[in-house]
Parts: structure tokens; C-alpha cells; sequence
């Protein structure tokens, strides 16, 4: 049974792994400029590859973080599918802010595979 709590949930969570993703994006620019500014100062060998295994472990967490927000939308979807399934409710803010979460996840995942 869906109810408004369940669906505020799933927003929530959609609009967290969202700025979760988005702050990786930012850390993997953050420290491959990090990288590539050490090599260019021709940094010693053994910190310049600690700094790559850093950049390596940021770039794992992206995607890890789209799967993530991949079964959180599917989850939000159908959450959203079955509330205006069971209630005469099609119009409310968190109905509302469900549907904009679901095109905000949307463009996200086209800019990236564009």
C-alpha cells in the first residue's frame, strides 16, 4: 500500500543520491586536477601514486552512486504509480514534487549518456 510518508521517502531519497552523484563528479574533477597538477611539478613518485589511487577510488564511486539512483527512481516510479492508483488524489504537492524529482533524475541520466 503506498501512502504520502512512502512516497515522500522515495523523493527523498531520489533528490539525495542525486546531489550524492554531484558532489562525485566534483571530487574526481577536484582530484584529477589535484594529479595532474603534482605530475606537472614532477611530484615524487610514491605520493603522485597515492594521488592516483585516490582519483581511482573517487572514479569507482560514480558508478556505483548511478545504480543506486537508478533503482531509487524505478523505486519512486513505481511508488508513485501505485498511490494514484489506489487514491481519487492526482494533484498534491508531494505528488507534485514526486513527478519533478522523476524529470530532474531523468535529465540527469541524459546529459551523461549524451
Amino acid at each position: 500500500m503506498a501512502t504520502v510518508r512512502s512516497l515522500k521517502i522515495k523523493t527523498s531519497t531520489c533528490k539525495r543520491i542525486v546531489k550524492e552523484l554531484h558532489s562525485y563528479e566534483k571530487e574526481v574533477e577536484r582530484e584529477a586536477a589535484k594529479t595532474a597538477d603534482m605530475k606537472d611539478k614532477g611530484a615524487d613518485p610514491y605520493d603522485l601514486k597515492q594521488q592516483e589511487n585516490v582519483l581511482a577510488e573517487s572514479r569507482m564511486m560514480i558508478p556505483d552512486c548511478r545504480k543506486r539512483l537508478e533503482a531509487a527512481l524505478e523505486d519512486l516510479k513505481g511508488i508513485l504509480a501505485e498511490f494514484l492508483e489506489e487514491t481519487d488524489e492526482k494533484e498534491s504537492p508531494e505528488i507534485d514534487e514526486a513527478r519533478n524529482t522523476i524529470a530532474e533524475v531523468e535529465k540527469v541520466f541524459e546529459t551523461t549518456e549524451a
